[in-house]
């Protein structure tokens, strides 16, 4: 019997990428995201919601069950960046990145945490950023959003562990996605300079890290953030 993920911002980049790498290797995914995909496959289901949205959260979470079984890995990728001085940001930019970033991972977490209590545990993976350790200029307040999610990610562990749940993040470097688009040429010339492997990511460094994550011999690693490009 297929194993059943959900990975939240599907529709493309990042989400997509892994989406469709682990329908490959034989997963029923549900994906979702605030519009429609055009990512088609007979073991893929897509749900278009806002992850901060609670009741949309729930009902997805108990929907995915209903159809496929409960979940045993949830990605939790979705995820929103602004870069700005910080003398210059509106405070329109930290309710949607909060929003986003923060609560949208803490609710997609608490209630597929709590169907994987009651269903023999599981694997959590959340999305962090080298942005928090390295305290880049002009990301403030994304930084301070990735740096909630870290301090989420190492507390839901310690609370999830006896359920056999683990949680862990993974923190990418800048990888060639919408994320980073419209960031200046020399702003992301200065980051590489400040990691010791001194190269953009690739969505294929970041499945290595969700196939090590997802893996049975992994059942004894949660609360770690892993980083890319050698950043500590």
């Amino acid at each position: 019997m297929s194993q059943v993920a959900f990975i939240t911002g599907t529709r493309k980049g990042i989400g997509r990428a892994i989406a469709e790498h682990l329908l490959s290797q034989g997963w029923i995914v549900g994906g979702c995201s605030r519009r429609s995909t055009d990512l088609v496959h007979e073991n893929y289901h897509h749900f278009e919601i806002d992850v901060a949205d609670e009741a949309a959260v729930i009902e997805t979470i108990k929907t995915i069950k209903k159809l496929h079984g409960p979940i045993r890995a949830l990605i939790n990728n979705a995820g929103v960046a602004s870069m700005n001085h910080i003398l210059l940001t509106p405070v329109e930019s930290y309710e949607k990145i909060f929003k986003t970033n923060v609560l949208g991972t803490f609710l997609v977490l608490r209630e597929t945490a709590k169907q994987m209590s009651r269903n023999g545990g599981g694997r959590i993976i959340n999305f962090s950023s080298i942005a928090s350790p390295l305290n880049l200029e002009g990301e403030a307040l994304y930084a301070a959003s990735k740096s909630a999610v870290e301090s989420l990610t190492k507390t839901a562990a310690k609370e999830l562990a006896s359920m056999d749940i683990t949680v862990n993040a993974i923190g990418p470097t800048p990888v060639e996605t919408d994320l980073i688009k419209l960031v200046p040429k020399e702003k992301i010339d200065a980051l590489l300079e400040q990691q010791p492997i001194k190269r953009l990511g690739t969505q294929e460094d970041i499945l290595n890290c969700v196939d090590f994550l997802l893996k049975p011999e992994s059942d004894f690693i949660t609360g770690q953030i892993l980083y890319l490009g050698g950043v500590n």
